[in-house]
């Protein structure tokens, strides 16, 4: 039997709970741009320190390049 990854994938973002942390990803990213710390399109990333991302307290928030945030463990 083989795997069905587009299904296993639309699944898992289909969660409530994985919409709740898109979610509040998103709204560290705007308030970032609010800030003025952030730019489309300027390849940063908004890291979340404790890698809760839904903690967006302004101390647990801090740009990235994308690489290097997306290399963290």
């Amino acid at each position: 039997m083989t795997r069905n990854y587009a299904k296993e994938y639309a699944d898992y973002h289909s969660r409530p709970a994985q919409k709740k942390n898109r979610a509040s990803r998103n709204a560290a990213r705007r308030s970032m741009i609010a800030a003025g710390r952030v730019r489309k399109g300027d390849g940063k990333d908004v890291d979340h320190r404790d890698g809760n991302p839904r903690n967006n307290r302004a101390g647990n928030l801090s740009v990235m390049s994308r690489s290097a945030n997306r290399a963290k463990k």
